[in-house]
């Protein structure tokens, strides 16, 4: 088992569709948060975060932050969609870190496909 894993609903994504991710936390240590990182590569557009563990955000940023104390059975769950019609197809890279005391413990890397 992973110390931390990412689950996407699924890895085929289109233009304005929800995202739904849930980062599952195994590790058994001490840690402060977790950092979600996204990059569509060959790109320079952003992805909008639009809600975390039930709650309305919109922000748009290639970088989401949890603190632990807002991780409830150590899983987040978060939407986020990408708005840009493109040109071509493009590989979404999500990165997800274990983070204690300004330091990276573990991380999980998953790719998805935005056409």
């Amino acid at each position: 088992m992973k110390d931390i894993e990412i689950i996407l609903q699924d890895r085929n994504i289109k233009p304005n569709q929800d995202i739904v991710v849930t980062i599952q936390v195994n590790y058994s240590g001490k840690y402060d948060s977790i950092v979600v990182n996204t990059e569509i590569l060959g790109s320079n557009e952003l992805m909008l975060f639009t809600s975390y563990n039930g709650k309305k955000i919109s922000q748009r940023s290639s970088r989401l932050f949890v603190s632990k104390e807002s991780i409830p059975n150590n899983k987040v769950d978060f939407t986020a969609q990408i708005t840009f019609e493109p040109t071509e197809k493009h590989d979404v890279k999500f990165r997800a870190s274990i983070i204690e005391q300004h330091k990276e413990i573990e991380n999980d890397v998953v790719f998805a496909s935005f056409s």
